[in-house]
C-alpha cells in the first residue's frame, strides 16, 4: 500500500504516538520511513544569512535523529533521518516530494480553536499543501523520545 513514509518528529513526547502507529504500519507495509526534523529556532531560520555555523539545536536535533533512526533499524525497518531548517510545513511538503514518499505521518497537539489561531497549525497547513495522504495521530505532551 505505501512504499516510502515520511514522519514528521519534533523531538518531544508527542513524536512517541506516531512512531507506533508508523512502525507497525511500516512493517505491515515494506515500506521505507524517511523521519523529518525541522529545527525553526532563530539560528536554523537564519543560518545561511548570518553565516553561522550548526548551532547546539541543530546538533542535537541531528543526533535525536539518528537515534530514532537506529531505533527503527533495530526493528527490522529502513529508515533515513534528514534535518531541515525553516519553515516546518513548507520544509515537510517539500521533503515529501524530492523523497517520493506516498504518505505523510504526523503527531496532532488537540489544540483548539483559538491556539490553533494564535500559534497557527502546521498540520493544517501540510494537509492543505499535498496530494498524499496524511496520517494524524493525536500525541501527548512530554520528554524527547530516548528510543
Amino acid at each position: 500500500m505505501y512504499r516510502r513514509i515520511l514522519v514528521a518528529l519534533e523531538n518531544s513526547g508527542y513524536d512517541r504516538a506516531i512512531l507506533a502507529h508508523v512502525r507497525e504500519l511500516a512493517r505491515m507495509c515494506g515500506a521505507s520511513v524517511v523521519l523529518i526534523h525541522v529545527a525553526d529556532g532563530f539560528a536554523a531560520r537564519n543560518m545561511e544569512q548570518l553565516r553561522l555555523r550548526e548551532s547546539e539545536e541543530l546538533r542535537q536535533d541531528g543526533e535525536y535523529l539518528d537515534r530514532v533512526a537506529a531505533s527503527l533499524l533495530a526493528h527490522g525497518l529502513r529508515a533515513e533521518g534528514l534535518l531541515a531548517a525553516g519553515d516546518p510545513a513548507t520544509e515537510i511538503r517539500a521533503a515529501a516530494e524530492r523523497e517520493h514518499c506516498d504518505l505523510i505521518a504526523m503527531a496532532m497537539h488537540g489544540h483548539r480553536f483559538l491556539k490553533d489561531m494564535l500559534y497557527g497549525s502546521v498540520v493544517e497547513t501540510v494537509r492543505h499543501r499535498v496530494s498524499i495522504p496524511v496520517l494524524l495521530v493525536r500525541g501527548e505532551p512530554g520528554p524527547a523520545l530516548e528510543p
